[in-house]
């Protein structure tokens, strides 16, 4: 996974566990696309100021994600899902009664309201 969808990842996951500060800065570079001196500018602070306040903020997600391995979870939940997606729309291909194609149609809209 790329790191910056990684880093925004992580941010939904964790965000509120960090500092305001780091919540905001880490929003604004890695989700509103705001580059450090228009992070800087904005608040007042030199651009050091904010790269080293993202860069705890990362440490920090990553670490939780060390210990919580939500993201991680996550993911393998996904990958669960699509393939038993695949496994329904596999059979419901295969079989031509309608009561089933109904009831594999109904599992295949759960399973999709979770990806």
């Amino acid at each position: 996974m790329e790191k910056n969808v990684e880093i925004s990842v992580l941010c939904q996951l964790y965000g509120k566990l960090l500092t305001k500060k780091q919540y905001e800065f880490i929003d604004d570079y890695y989700n509103n696309d705001l580059s450090l001196s228009e992070i800087a500018e904005n608040n007042n602070i030199t651009r050091q100021a904010v790269r080293d306040i993202i860069k705890k903020g990362e440490k920090k997600l990553f670490e939780y994600e060390e210990k919580l391995q939500f993201m991680k979870r996550m993911l393998k939940q996904e990958k669960r899902i699509e393939k038993a997606l695949a496994e329904l729309t596999k059979i419901q291909k295969d079989y031509s009664d309608k009561e089933i194609a109904n009831v594999l149609e109904n599992v295949k809209k759960e399973l999709n309201c979770l990806v």
